[in-house]
């Protein structure tokens, strides 16, 4: 028997949960430019599936990558971190 592969979690911070059972999770990650060689930030947004509506606008939370859900959610909410 094989042991499936690990799934990818990502923390970051819930921008929006105006959907039905479905928050938006961005994150946040520092890239070095190419040419100027300064830190610039780039940002993620995430679609991720919340069953029971738990997390709330500016909570921390953690997400877990799963099977498609819909035609944009591939995360399911694993945890909320912080409020």
């Amino acid at each position: 028997m094989t042991e499936r592969g690990k799934r990818k979690t990502v923390l970051g911070t819930v921008t929006s949960d105006k959907m039905a059972k479905t928050i938006v999770v961005t994150t946040e990650r520092l890239v070095r430019h190419p040419r100027y060689k300064k830190y610039v930030k780039r940002f993620s947004a995430y679609k991720a599936h919340d069953e029971k509506r738990e997390a709330k606008v500016g909570d921390r939370v953690e997400i877990m990558e799963t099977h498609p859900i819909s035609k944009t959610k591939h995360w399911r909410l694993v945890k909320v971190v912080g409020k």
